[in-house]
Parts: structure tokens; C-alpha cells; sequence
């Protein structure tokens, strides 16, 4: 039966154990990728074999994490879920995920699939990483501080998010003392694109739709217009945040063609719009303000599915 555990029985589970295996959820994003290969990299400097996998390939832009990563051969005998939800999101490992031990999460929609969870939802993506390596004694290396400071500043949006706590200051500041390198990681996060995804972005834009009175907006990315951008679907994760940008948009959409012809749904929403009740209602899960799911339908049905349960949501606001 599952069970919510605190830092301190996590940090117990992981002293216990060896051979970990790892898993991020698909279509990896920094938040996912930091909070792995953090923990991955704390416990090898524990002297226990680690490795991390994820379904989808990690994006380049995490380089210099991944150029750290040490592949030891050995059999996995422990696995360990970071930054999932629900075992849905693991893709191809979902059947790993059955027998998870461990999961480090901060989803309030978790599904609590692990055999212990330890769910801090106060906590933005990577900081109970973190809380949990102090609570084993690992010493705090540049190379770790960079994964905390990367799966932390993703979540946040470069600390702009509700989800920004004093702690999660404290924890950055820490991180830089230990030599996370804030500035690249910030500059390359938010402030570097590749030519192709500013032309996507261009798309995504000519085909804006507004509703409810200017209330939401809706951007859709069709594999087509990612394939003549050059771009592929681990690169697009920022341009869910575009939509919600635009004055006086409460409710902001992105439908993204999946390869097998499904749409992911992303949505970001301000206050008083909840996009996890809204994913929720569709299998999908998330944050109150960034949340998504998955559709296996057409475009205009995909629309037609979210843009009432969006609608209903903004009535009742």
C-alpha cells in the first residue's frame, strides 16, 4: 500500500539501497532533468551506482548537465521516480514505474503509484531534491548545485512563479554559494533560442485564437510546422507559456501534434483560472497555474474539449 513519507525516512530509503535507476517523465523538461540527474549525481557521490532514463530524449540545451552523467554497468535494484505525477508520464519505462520504491515529488495531483512518496507541494521542482541530499549529508558540488539551480529555476520561470517561496531563495542562494552557475543556466533557459523556434513561435502566433471576451487564448504547433521549423517536440516546452502572456488572458492554451497524431494539451492560467482541476477533468494533472493532458482526437474536437471546460471554468470565476 502506498505511503506519504517525510525527508527523513526518504533520505533512510536511499541509505538502505543501491543501483538506482531513476526515472524522469517524458518529454523532459528542466524540471524533470535537474531533479535527476541531481539526485543521481548526489548519490554517486555517496558511492552508490545511480543512472537516469527518460522515455523521450533530453534536449541539448542540457548539455552541461549530461556531459557529467557517468553510465555505470550495473543491475538496477531500485528504482526511483523524481518530478512524476503519475505513472502515465513515464512513456515507455511506465512498466519500471510499477515497481518504483521511492518517488520525489511535488505535484499535488501526484497519483501516488510508488510504494513510498514523498510529496512536498510546497516545494517547487528540485528543492525537495535537495532537502533530501542534505538530509543523507552529501556534500553540495558545483555540478549538483548546477542540476538544483536548473530544475528550480525552471519551475519557477526564472523565479517569477507563484510557486517562489522564501525557502526557495534561501535554497538558490545556497546553491550559488556551492557554484551553481545562475547566470548561464538563466541566460540559456530563458534568454537563448535557436533560430527554427523563434520561426515556430511565428507560426504558433499567426494562428492565435482569442475567446471568451479576450479571456483565453489558443496557440496549436502541428508536427508540419515543427518539422519545417527544424524543431523537434523536447524543444517546444516554452512555447506553452506564450499565450498566457498576452494582457488580460486568464486562460492560456497550447494544443502541440503528438507524433501519433494525438494533441498534448498545456495550459497556464492566473488567478482565480485552476488548470490542474481543468486538466484534471480530462486524466491530465499539474499545478493550479501550469498544467496538462492528453487528447486522442482531432484538432477541432481538441478545441472544442478543452475551450468548454475553460469556458465553464471562467462562468463560474
Amino acid at each position: 500500500m502506498a505511503e506519504k513519507i517525510n525527508y527523513n525516512k526518504a533520505a533512510q530509503l536511499l541509505a538502505e539501497n543501491d543501483n538506482f535507476l531513476i526515472l524522469t517523465h517524458a518529454q523532459p523538461d528542466g524540471d524533470t532533468v535537474g531533479s535527476g540527474y541531481g539526485l543521481c549525481f548526489g548519490l554517486q557521490s555517496l558511492g552508490k551506482k545511480s543512472k537516469v532514463v527518460c522515455s523521450d530524449k533530453i534536449p541539448d540545451k542540457y548539455g552541461y548537465i549530461l556531459k557529467n552523467a557517468v553510465e555505470d554497468d550495473f543491475e538496477p535494484q531500485c528504482v526511483v521516480a523524481v518530478d512524476v505525477a503519475d505513472i502515465e508520464l513515464l512513456g515507455k519505462y511506465k512498466s519500471v514505474g510499477e515497481r518504483a520504491l521511492l518517488c520525489i515529488d511535488h505535484h499535488s495531483t501526484n497519483k501516488l503509484f510508488a510504494q513510498y512518496t514523498l510529496l512536498d507541494t510546497g516545494a517547487a521542482a528540485a528543492e525537495n531534491v535537495y532537502l533530501v541530499l542534505r538530509e543523507l549529508g552529501v556534500e553540495i558540488t558545483p555540478v549538483i548545485a548546477d542540476c538544483i539551480f536548473t530544475g528550480i529555476s525552471t519551475d519557477t520561470g526564472c523565479f517569477m512563479y507563484m510557486n517562489v517561496t522564501p525557502r526557495t531563495h534561501r535554497i538558490a542562494a545556497d546553491l550559488i554559494e556551492y557554484g551553481a552557475n545562475a547566470g548561464m543556466i538563466n541566460q540559456l533557459m530563458f534568454d537563448t533560442k535557436k533560430y527554427g523556434y523563434v520561426m515556430l513561435q511565428k507560426l504558433a502566433l499567426d494562428g492565435l485564437e482569442m475567446h471568451f471576451d479576450n479571456q483565453c487564448a489558443l496557440i496549436v504547433l502541428t508536427k508540419d510546422m515543427m518539422k519545417k521549423c527544424g524543431i523537434s517536440e523536447t524543444e517546444v516546452e516554452g512555447i506553452a507559456a506564450m499565450p498566457r502572456q498576452i494582457e488580460g488572458v486568464l486562460a492560456g492554451i497550447t494544443l502541440r501534434e503528438r507524433s501519433d497524431g494525438s494533441y498534448k494539451v498545456s495550459m497556464r492560467t492566473r488567478d482565480p483560472i485552476d488548470a490542474s482541476a481543468i486538466c484534471g477533468k480530462l486524466g491530465g494533472g499539474g499545478h493550479k497555474r501550469a498544467s496538462g493532458c492528453q487528447l486522442y482526437c482531432g484538432v477541432e474536437q481538441a478545441k472544442a474539449t478543452i475551450l468548454e471546460l475553460v469556458g465553464s471554468a471562467l462562468e463560474e470565476s
